[in-house]
């Protein structure tokens, strides 16, 4: 984790496999099978990037960060836009699954993820999203997506709708209480 951590403050951002390495540039979803080991790999690579990110906002206070992408600005500017019934720390905390996962959400969220389609590294690259800012990942707290009643990739959402929500909490200050409850358990075990 530590070298992933390292790329993010050098300048770089998390990337599909959380600082490990990207999906091939050949690999085309929409031609893709729905292969189970595909899907595990999916899996696999959204959570190591869901563990990544929760290792560096519990090492770095989260409105201490610099950046997540080269393009945080504008991600955040354009979220403000688009999604401004988001602006509220409250909404923003605890984020409501149906609104994400509407047909109108969707809608909403392609909107505004398309300028960026090349720009950010795997754009729309599926991720997990917390629900609950002051919350880890976990199975309750993790917003997926259901097809046929299994789970496809553990998708909750996709990287740049990550990074926007992300970016957001960060400035705000709504990540900082799992950074400062990194360190008080650092502390307690001193």
């Amino acid at each position: 984790m530590s070298n992933a951590i390292d790329n993010l403050i050098d300048g770089g951002s998390i990337g599909a496999l959380g600082g490990s390495g990207r999906i091939p540039a050949s690999f085309d979803a929409n031609q893709a099978d729905n292969d189970e080991k595909i899907e595990q790999q999916f899996a696999v690579a959204c959570f190591e990037q869901a563990e990544t990110y929760m290792g560096l906002i519990s090492t770095i206070k989260g409105s201490s960060l610099k950046r997540l992408t080269q393009h945080d600005d504008e991600i955040y500017d354009e979220f403000v836009k688009h999604f401004p019934e988001l602006q509220s720390d409250a909404r923003l905390s605890k984020l409501s699954e149906n609104e994400l996962k509407s047909a109108e959400g969707k809608r909403r969220w392609r909107e505004f993820m398309m300028p960026f389609e090349k720009k950010v590294d795997d754009y729309n690259f599926g991720t997990l999203i917390r629900a609950d800012v002051n919350e880890d990942y976990t199975e309750s707290n993790s917003i997926f997506v259901l097809i046929d009643d299994h789970l496809e990739f553990s998708i909750s959402g996709y990287r740049t709708q990550f990074y926007a929500i992300e970016i957001a909490r960060n400035r705000r200050g709504l990540n900082d209480p799992i950074w400062e409850k990194a360190q008080a358990g650092k502390e307690s075990q001193a």
